[in-house]
Protein backbone atom coordinates (compact mmCIF):
# COMPACT_ATOMS: atom_id res chain seq x y z
CA UNK A 1 0.00 0.00 0.00
CA UNK A 2 2.70 2.50 0.95
CA UNK A 3 5.05 1.80 -1.91
CA UNK A 4 1.67 2.57 -4.43
CA UNK A 5 1.50 5.80 -2.88
CA UNK A 6 4.68 6.62 -3.61
CA UNK A 7 4.06 6.07 -7.28
CA UNK A 8 5.20 9.11 -8.84
CA UNK A 9 9.06 8.86 -7.34
CA UNK A 10 11.08 8.38 -10.46
CA UNK A 11 12.83 5.47 -8.81
CA UNK A 12 12.96 2.49 -5.87
CA UNK A 13 16.08 4.51 -4.20
CA UNK A 14 13.73 7.63 -4.16
CA UNK A 15 10.97 6.04 -2.66
CA UNK A 16 13.68 4.22 0.19
CA UNK A 17 14.77 7.87 0.71
CA UNK A 18 11.66 9.45 0.84
CA UNK A 19 10.18 7.07 3.49
CA UNK A 20 13.40 7.08 5.14
CA UNK A 21 13.19 10.80 5.86
CA UNK A 22 9.38 11.25 6.85
CA UNK A 23 10.46 8.69 9.36
CA UNK A 24 12.98 11.31 10.74
CA UNK A 25 10.87 14.24 10.01
CA UNK A 26 10.93 16.75 12.67
CA UNK A 27 9.40 20.01 10.99
CA UNK A 28 6.82 19.93 8.28
CA UNK A 29 6.40 23.60 6.37
CA UNK A 30 3.79 24.09 4.51
CA UNK A 31 2.69 26.49 2.11
CA UNK A 32 -0.94 28.09 2.63
CA UNK A 33 -2.86 29.51 -0.65
CA UNK A 34 -3.10 26.48 -3.10
CA UNK A 35 -1.56 23.95 -0.61
CA UNK A 36 -3.94 24.26 2.90
CA UNK A 37 -6.52 25.90 0.54
CA UNK A 38 -7.74 25.82 -3.19
CA UNK A 39 -5.62 28.66 -3.73
CA UNK A 40 -9.04 30.21 -4.70
CA UNK A 41 -9.52 33.69 -2.42
CA UNK A 42 -12.44 35.16 -2.03
CA UNK A 43 -13.01 39.02 -0.68
CA UNK A 44 -15.95 40.87 0.65
CA UNK A 45 -17.03 44.39 -0.21
CA UNK A 46 -15.28 45.57 3.00
CA UNK A 47 -12.00 44.26 1.90
CA UNK A 48 -11.69 41.40 4.32
CA UNK A 49 -10.47 37.76 2.54
CA UNK A 50 -11.79 34.57 2.67
CA UNK A 51 -10.35 31.17 2.74
CA UNK A 52 -11.70 27.55 2.73
CA UNK A 53 -9.48 25.37 4.43
CA UNK A 54 -10.43 21.18 4.56
CA UNK A 55 -11.50 19.90 8.11
CA UNK A 56 -9.24 16.91 7.66
CA UNK A 57 -5.82 18.45 6.87
CA UNK A 58 -6.94 19.91 10.35
CA UNK A 59 -6.76 16.79 12.35
CA UNK A 60 -3.99 15.26 10.09
CA UNK A 61 -1.95 18.44 11.45
CA UNK A 62 -3.50 17.90 15.02
CA UNK A 63 -2.31 14.02 14.63
CA UNK A 64 1.13 15.01 13.51
CA UNK A 65 1.79 17.77 16.49
CA UNK A 66 0.57 14.58 18.80
CA UNK A 67 3.04 12.56 17.02
CA UNK A 68 6.04 14.95 17.68
CA UNK A 69 6.34 16.37 14.28
CA UNK A 70 6.24 20.41 14.55
CA UNK A 71 4.73 21.81 12.19
CA UNK A 72 4.75 25.25 10.53
CA UNK A 73 3.83 27.71 7.56
CA UNK A 74 5.51 29.38 5.38
CA UNK A 75 3.16 31.88 3.03
CA UNK A 76 3.95 34.76 0.98
CA UNK A 77 0.15 36.03 1.50
CA UNK A 78 -1.07 37.43 4.28
CA UNK A 79 -4.60 37.69 5.33
CA UNK A 80 -6.54 37.13 9.25
CA UNK A 81 -7.45 33.99 8.07
CA UNK A 82 -4.29 31.82 7.72
CA UNK A 83 -3.65 33.58 11.15
CA UNK A 84 -6.95 32.74 12.75
CA UNK A 85 -6.89 29.11 11.03
CA UNK A 86 -3.53 28.45 12.57
CA UNK A 87 -4.14 29.39 16.05
CA UNK A 88 -7.34 27.51 16.09
CA UNK A 89 -4.87 24.05 14.89
CA UNK A 90 -2.05 25.49 17.53
CA UNK A 91 0.50 26.23 14.96
CA UNK A 92 3.15 28.22 16.41
CA UNK A 93 5.23 29.29 13.38
CA UNK A 94 3.26 31.25 11.23
CA UNK A 95 5.22 33.15 8.90
CA UNK A 96 3.19 34.75 6.36
CA UNK A 97 3.76 37.71 3.90
CA UNK A 98 7.65 36.26 3.27
CA UNK A 99 9.12 37.72 0.32
CA UNK A 100 11.93 35.50 0.79
CA UNK A 101 11.11 31.59 1.63
CA UNK A 102 14.29 30.04 1.79
CA UNK A 103 16.01 32.29 4.21
CA UNK A 104 12.62 32.23 6.56
CA UNK A 105 12.81 28.99 6.43
CA UNK A 106 16.37 28.75 7.29
CA UNK A 107 16.12 31.03 10.03
CA UNK A 108 12.89 28.45 11.53
CA UNK A 109 15.23 25.45 11.10
CA UNK A 110 18.03 27.42 12.97
CA UNK A 111 15.33 28.73 15.80
CA UNK A 112 13.97 24.98 16.30
CA UNK A 113 17.63 23.48 15.82
CA UNK A 114 16.24 21.44 13.22
CA UNK A 115 18.00 19.90 10.75
CA UNK A 116 17.98 20.07 6.82
CA UNK A 117 17.41 16.23 6.46
CA UNK A 118 14.53 16.37 9.56
CA UNK A 119 12.72 19.35 7.30
CA UNK A 120 10.11 18.55 4.74
CA UNK A 121 8.16 21.52 2.89
CA UNK A 122 4.83 20.70 0.58
CA UNK A 123 4.31 23.64 -2.14
CA UNK A 124 2.30 23.99 -5.15
CA UNK A 125 4.28 26.99 -6.99
CA UNK A 126 7.47 28.33 -8.18
CA UNK A 127 8.27 30.35 -5.06
CA UNK A 128 8.11 27.21 -3.44
CA UNK A 129 10.75 25.86 -5.45
CA UNK A 130 13.06 28.13 -3.85
CA UNK A 131 13.05 26.20 -0.84
CA UNK A 132 14.83 23.06 -2.72
CA UNK A 133 18.32 23.58 -1.08
CA UNK A 134 17.04 23.97 2.20
CA UNK A 135 15.22 20.95 3.34
CA UNK A 136 15.31 17.33 2.85
CA UNK A 137 12.09 16.62 1.36
CA UNK A 138 10.20 18.83 -0.88
CA UNK A 139 6.74 17.55 -1.79
CA UNK A 140 4.36 19.43 -4.29
CA UNK A 141 0.43 18.64 -4.45
CA UNK A 142 -1.06 16.94 -7.03
CA UNK A 143 -2.22 20.22 -8.65
CA UNK A 144 1.41 21.85 -8.28
CA UNK A 145 3.10 23.53 -11.37
CA UNK A 146 4.82 21.62 -13.40
CA UNK A 147 8.32 22.66 -12.31
CA UNK A 148 7.49 22.13 -8.97
CA UNK A 149 6.26 18.53 -9.81
CA UNK A 150 9.94 17.73 -11.80
CA UNK A 151 11.97 19.03 -8.97
CA UNK A 152 9.41 17.36 -5.88
CA UNK A 153 10.71 13.96 -4.04
CA UNK A 154 6.99 13.54 -3.88
CA UNK A 155 3.95 14.98 -5.77
CA UNK A 156 0.77 13.97 -3.40
CA UNK A 157 -2.19 12.07 -5.17
CA UNK A 158 -4.34 14.85 -3.79
CA UNK A 159 -4.62 18.75 -4.85
CA UNK A 160 -4.41 21.93 -2.63
CA UNK A 161 -7.52 22.49 -0.34
CA UNK A 162 -8.50 18.88 -0.55
CA UNK A 163 -7.17 16.73 1.70
CA UNK A 164 -3.05 16.77 0.12
CA UNK A 165 -2.06 17.01 3.76
CA UNK A 166 -4.17 14.84 5.14
CA UNK A 167 -3.16 12.51 2.89
CA UNK A 168 0.61 13.37 3.90
CA UNK A 169 0.09 13.15 7.76
CA UNK A 170 -1.31 9.72 7.34
CA UNK A 171 2.04 8.61 5.14
CA UNK A 172 3.95 9.72 8.06
CA UNK A 173 2.47 7.79 10.33
CA UNK A 174 2.66 4.74 8.64
CA UNK A 175 6.04 4.58 8.20
CA UNK A 176 6.44 5.59 11.76
CA UNK A 177 3.97 2.80 13.01
CA UNK A 178 1.03 5.01 14.47
CA UNK A 179 -1.28 4.85 11.89
CA UNK A 180 -2.65 0.98 12.42
CA UNK A 181 -3.25 2.00 15.82
CA UNK A 182 -5.07 5.51 14.87
CA UNK A 183 -7.26 3.32 12.34
CA UNK A 184 -8.52 1.02 14.68
CA UNK A 185 -8.90 3.10 17.94
CA UNK A 186 -9.96 6.15 16.58
CA UNK A 187 -9.52 9.85 17.34
CA UNK A 188 -10.88 10.87 20.67
CA UNK A 189 -10.51 14.84 20.43
CA UNK A 190 -12.47 17.56 18.55
CA UNK A 191 -12.11 17.50 14.31
CA UNK A 192 -10.41 20.63 13.39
Amino acid sequence: MIQQSFRFLRHASGYRRCRVRLAELRLLVLDVDGVLTDGGLWTTEAGEVIKRFDVRDGLGIRLLQQAGVEVAWLSGGKSGATEQRARYLGIRHVLTAVKDKPAALMALQQSLGTSKAATAFVGDDLNDLAVRPAVGLLIATADAVRPLRRRADWVLDRNGGDGAVRRLAEEILRVRGDWQRLSEQGWRDRND
